[in-house]
Parts: structure tokens; sequence; C-alpha cells
């Protein structure tokens, strides 16, 4: 039987990867850095530090594959790149287990710092020495979702002008990753795309419908390279869709949010 620890199994997406694993009969363990976090489908809590390194090689004993979630924008340095780094590092040893690594379209053409730490985190785990999967993916649900509240509650809402997203199911994503601990090392996988492709401005507008104020919407140009990747669409991957939810059926399964009057 395999036994799979889950980097962020206690997050958005740790949670489902491990629901999903456990569905396919895997044990699973989740990394986490406190023993009070709480399990998922009773999985087992290994207590380490991606940050320090304190009880990676004990977490990683006995495993035969590791699907590594856990990234932190605000300390990517010391957590997507130097943690995933320890990671790999911690199996020595500890038998070659199968590092299963979700990442996100158009790390490598949007330069940002965050996007430069995913970079480097996907070449520790390249450069390891390891069987290994990589899967990138456009934007979860939830993270849209998240970016549109924030830019609706301004008093005028400012959208960057040309930018599209892809919002893809976190479940999907999640069902993916146990099938790649299931298929083995596989390498590079297609970039995963969600169902659809929105321009910004339609679902800010979209977001704005029904709420009790009206706000003007603005588009804006927004200098840099990075807005420049992002309007010539370098977050998208229109030639490979999921499956799983559409973004009406996510907002649907969701309480209604209405902007608060100021």
């Amino acid at each position: 039987m395999t036994s799979v620890l889950v980097t962020g199994g206690t997050g958005q997406l740790g949670r489902r990867v491990v629901r999903a694993l456990a569905a396919d009969g895997r044990t699973v363990r989740i990394l986490s850095r406190s023993a009070a976090a709480p399990s998922v489908l009773g999985a087992g809590v290994c207590v380490a530090d991606l940050r320090t390194g304190v009880g990676l090689a004990e977490a990683v004993a006995g495993t035969t594959a590791i699907v590594h979630c856990a990234t932190d924008p605000r300390r990517s340095r010391a957590v997507d790149v130097e943690g995933t780094e320890r990671l790999v590092e911690a199996t020595r040893g500890a038998g070659r287990p199968h590092v299963v690594h979700v990442s996100i379209a158009g790390i490598d053409r949007i330069p940002t710092g965050y996007y430069r730490s995913k970079v480097a985190a996907e070449q520790a785990v390249i450069h390891s020495g390891l069987p290994w999967t990589i899967l990138r993916t456009t934007q979860f649900h939830p993270f849209v979702l998240q970016l549109l509240d924030r830019l609706t509650a301004l008093p005028v809402v400012p959208v960057p002008r040309g930018w599209r997203v892809q919002p893809i199911d976190v479940d999907e994503v999640a069902r993916r990753l146990a099938g790649a601990v299931a298929s083995g090392p596989a390498g590079r996988l297609p970039d995963l795309g969600g169902p659809e492709v929105f321009p910004l401005v339609d679902l800010v507008r979209d977001r704005l419908r029904g709420t009790p104020r009206r706000r003007p919407v603005v588009e804006l140009p927004v200098p840099g390279a990075s807005a420049a990747a992002l309007r010539a669409g370098a977050n998208l991957v229109p030639g490979n869709p999921a499956g799983g939810r559409t973004w009406r059926e996510f907002l649907d399964s969701r309480p209604r949010h209405r902007l608060q009057a100021r």
C-alpha cells in the first residue's frame, strides 16, 4: 500500500488531495508545522518545518510518494525554494519517493518575485535525483473570487485592461494530483486550465450585478513586463481545459456575497 506525505495538507488544495488519495486507498500523512493541525479524514500529522528543516527526515521516512502542495507567496524564498530544497534533501537515505509537485501556469513567462520562486522550486524537484511529476495549473476558483471581491469593494473599480483568467476547480486539481501518484513519475505534465477563459472585466461586472450600490468600472492600462505577459495570456491554458465545476457552478455553490454600503 502506498504511503503518501502531503505537504500543505491542511490548506485549500491539500485537504482535497488528502481526500482524493484516501478515496484511492492510500495511507496518507500530512506535514504540518503544528501538532495541533486538524487531521483530514483521520490522516496522521507529521510535525515538521520546511523553513528550518526540523522534523523533515522523520516526516519523509517510509513514504513512497510526496505530494508537495505547500507554498507561501509572502515567504516564497524560505518556503517554496529553500523549503523544497530541504524537503528533497531530507529524502537522502530514506528511499526514492515519487515527488508530485503542483505549480502555476505561466510562471516562466510572468516575471514576478513569487513566480520566480515557483520556477526555482520546480528546478529543485527536477534536479533532486528523485522520480518526479510536475503539474502546472491556472488559478483556483476561490483565488479568482477573492480577487474580484477585493476589486469590487472599492468605490471605483479599477480593472487591468486586457487581462483574462481561466479559473479551475480545486477538486479537479486534487484528483489530477492523486491520479499522478497512481500513474507514477511522468515528468512535466501538460499544463491544465479551467473549462472557460473570461475577460477579467466581465467577471468584475458580473460580480457587481445585484449589489446594493453601483460602482463605476474603469479599465486601466497597466505598465510593466508582468502586466504585458498577462495581456498576452501567459497565465492561460486554452488548449488543455479541465473538467470539474465551471465558474458559474462554483459561484452557485456559495452563499451570496453582498457589498456593504459605505
